[in-house]
């Protein structure tokens, strides 16, 4: 539901600082639609961690805090490009972060609670949750009566009628079948002894809490309690306010937006330039701090932050601007002059070339072979099912066991905050794409297709494949060589029989898998 929410509001143009905001407080917003409720998923949807209740409270105290560092560091360098997570254990050793601006951060997640929510209007979700409240009674009541020996006749009647009125409840309320997002809701988290090594998780459905500092980071060493505000460096001159609201997940997502506005332009402008140009103005995309690398272009980023502000926060204005502009359509081909000068390419006096990401990549081969179908929406499907035809961007993603597909090709780690992708060569990829039943079944697919759409004439087939492939018509070499494989009657076969072979090595190229 996460995902197929974000793919709405991007289609949509949402203004990116909306599209913030209701990313971490769509609940506490007026006028918002049922379905926007799923745009919490992107802290619903965060790592937890298990917390084993028969433990002292001092260990669970620590597991708590292990998830509040994931969540700010996900946050500060998702949307400020700040490293605040290195703030827990003391000041900030490179930029000007307290180690009270993490524990004011801190308080905010603290009085959050990752709650299932149905996406339903207020008034249907009430009725959904009260329903849903009665049959778990009724189904508790159900199996009590089916744990009592000896069973009787009139106790499996007693059995038989509570699962016919949950049936019949189940039929007469289609509200329960409404789809359940990963919400959030304002609740403090409170974490308690429970006896001799034991601990309770206390939930307290609308209150906030302020947490106290934990000295060097250990949660039984606490100093004085911080209040719930944004980072002080990039606060008015006043100094940061304190947040009144609940938990203040508003307040922050607004403060994002108008005291760190200059900030978080930036750092959104230069992702979206990383993910057209391979290369970020900064190449550190979550870290603009000290320790970051310095913009290439500082003038160009401030510009393009600056403008990308006024239009709105449009994220479609942005991508216009970079795509229709004159640096994005240069030619890749090498200036032996300029190379002399600049090798890496840092003042972009050409088009970088850069490899497909692994989601293209596939939906490239699924184009090709004309298998891809292009809805949006709905539930995901494994990347390992051969009949999954849907863009890579549905594929299943388990957070500890990835798909061989995506664990070889530069996958980010879905379990934590990653700030890019590293990309890399290695001889597993070649092996799948020599020996992996998709790539198997793809080069069958697009053999399939060219033989079918140009017929019997082998030349003309090479010529249709090249222009499926890579947009342009093979050279006098590579058509000689194809004609001569397909030609060949290698141990007898057709040129039909050969063609499999031959579309592997195509969808398996560099110049498939490269931008250039």
């Amino acid at each position: 539901l996460y995902r197929d929410w974000v793919v709405a509001a991007l289609n949509a143009d949402v203004p990116y600082d909306r599209f913030l905001e209701l990313q971490l407080a769509a609940d506490q917003m007026p006028g918002i639609e049922p379905t926007d409720i799923a745009a919490l998923g992107f802290l619903g949807l965060s790592p937890s961690y298990w917390k084993e209740l028969k433990l002292d409270p001092a260990v669970i105290k620590a597991v708590v805090a292990e998830e509040w560092e994931e969540r700010i560091q996900m946050l500060s360098g998702t949307v400020l490009g700040l490293t605040v997570a290195c703030a827990r254990c003391h000041d900030h050793k490179q930029d000007p972060i307290g180690q009270d601006d993490y524990y004011a951060l801190a308080g905010i997640l603290a009085s959050t609670r990752v709650t299932p929510r149905s996406l339903l209007p207020e008034r249907d979700a009430q009725v959904a949750a009260h329903i849903r409240d009665e049959l778990d009674s009724l189904a508790r009541q159900r199996d009590e009566l089916k744990k009592q020996q000896p069973q009787t006749v009139d106790l499996e009647r007693q059995v038989d009628e509570l699962a016919a009125r949950i049936a019949a409840v189940e039929r007469a309320t289609p509200q329960l079948s409404a789809p359940v997002a990963y919400a959030l809701e304002d609740a403090s988290l409170l974490v308690l002894p429970d006896g001799p090594d034991r601990t309770k998780l206390e939930f307290r459905p609308g209150e906030a809490q302020n947490v106290a500092m934990q000295i060097r980071g250990n949660p039984s060493n606490v100093g004085p309690l911080v209040e719930r505000r944004f980072l002080r460096v990039l606060s008015p001159n006043g100094g940061p306010q304190v947040f009144q609201r609940g938990s203040g997940r508003r307040e922050l997502a607004q403060s994002f937006v108008t005291a760190a506005a200059p900030l978080t332009a930036r750092v959104i402008v230069n992702r979206v330039w990383r993910q057209h140009f391979g290369r970020g103005l900064v190449e550190t995309p979550s870290n603009f701090g000290s320790s970051g690398s310095l913009p290439t272009h500082p003038e160009l980023l401030d510009d393009l932050a600056a403008r990308f502000i006024a239009n709105g926060w449009s994220l479609k204005w942005l991508h216009r601007e970079l795509l229709l502009s004159a640096t994005f359509r240069q030619s890749s081909g090498a200036n032996p002059a300029a190379l002399a000068i600049d090798p890496d390419n840092q003042l972009l006096w050409r088009m970088p070339r850069r490899r497909l990401d692994v989601e293209a990549w596939r939906d490239a081969m699924l184009v090709a072979t004309d298998r891809l179908r292009p809805e949006l929406g709905g539930a995901d499907r494994s990347l390992d099912d051969s009949n999954n035809f849907r863009r890579t961007l549905y594929g299943n993603v388990k957070r500890r066991e990835l798909s061989a597909l995506l664990r070889l090709h530069d996958f980010p780690d879905p379990t934590q905050h990653t700030s890019h992708r590293d990309v890399t060569t290695t001889p597993l990829q070649q092996l799948f794409v020599l020996n992996s039943p998709q790539m198997l079944d793809m080069a069958q697919a697009l053999a399939a297709r060219v033989t079918r759409e140009a017929a019997s004439d082998v030349p003309r087939q090479v010529e249709h494949a090249w222009s499926l492939m890579f947009g342009r018509a093979p050279s006098d070499r590579e058509r000689a060589q194809a004609v001569a494989f397909l030609q060949s009657g290698e141990n007898g076969a057709s040129p039909e029989a050969l063609w499999p072979a031959l579309a592997q090595a195509l969808l398996g190229s560099n110049e498939f898998a490269y931008l250039d």
